[in-house]
């Protein structure tokens, strides 16, 4: 009875909108779980009445250690969208996005979406920027020291930041042992994605599948499988 109560006390509240006219377009979560191999984080309200952007399987995200200056390198490998009350599951309502504005804005502030990210390696400040302005550092595709600490941003990456850290494809070895979400898939996904950033560099492709077969030299079904995925 009083939840019950406090849910139909919620749904009356209006849907209160903070600005965000100064945060960055590729500002899209916060740290809210770390750990040594991975984070959690939820997604940021977005600015106009709709539900957070869900980042796509296998995208590239980054945050920061900021007592080292480390920036964490991550993919995607799972999201989801619940409601904040863990008590209550969502119903279906038959309504369109645009009804849900109009006759039922109050939804968008009571659900959550948030995604769980493997940490794929980091890089070490070096003062180099490129001809975006990004800075590029040292990259180390291995575990870094420490994770990002809690609620610390979370970004997208940058085409030439994602570029930058593919010249090394030792992180597919970290992407095989995921167990959130089909590793196969997941790397099939992340491959497309650098893929077409390097403009169908069919060098970087055919250094891939190499490697790839040397990580799976026993698993040949395994492997096809990877290679069945990646077609653009």
């Amino acid at each position: 009875m009083i939840l019950a109560l406090i849910s139909e006390f919620i749904m009356r509240l209006p849907l209160l909108k903070f600005a965000t006219d100064s945060r960055s377009p590729n500002h899209i979560a916060e740290v809210i779980e770390t750990a040594t191999t991975q984070f959690l984080a939820q997604c940021l309200e977005p600015e106009e009445l709709s539900f957070p952007v869900m980042p796509p399987f296998g995208s590239w995200v980054k945050s920061f250690d900021e007592e080292s200056g480390n920036k964490i390198i991550g993919v995607v490998t799972y999201a989801t969208t619940s409601p904040i009350d863990s008590v209550h599951r969502a119903r279906a309502l038959g309504l369109s996005l645009a009804d849900l504005r109009e006759q039922q804005p109050q939804i968008f502030a009571m659900l959550k979406t948030e995604f769980r990210t493997t940490i794929v390696g980091f890089e070490v400040p070096q003062n180099l920027v490129n001809g975006n302005g990004n800075n590029l550092g040292k990259v180390y595709q291995y575990l870094p020291p420490r994770p990002p600490q809690i609620h610390q941003g979370v970004y997208q990456c940058e085409p030439s930041e994602i570029i930058h850290f593919s010249e090394q494809v030792d992180f597919l070895r970290i992407l095989l042992q995921v167990k959130d979400s089909p590793p196969e898939a997941l790397i099939a996904a992340t491959i497309r994605e650098i893929y077409l950033l390097r403009k169908a560099d069919r060098d970087w492709l055919v250094k891939v599948g190499r490697i790839l077969s040397i990580l799976l030299k026993d698993d040949y079904d395994r492997l096809q499988y990877i290679l069945s995925q990646i077609t653009l």
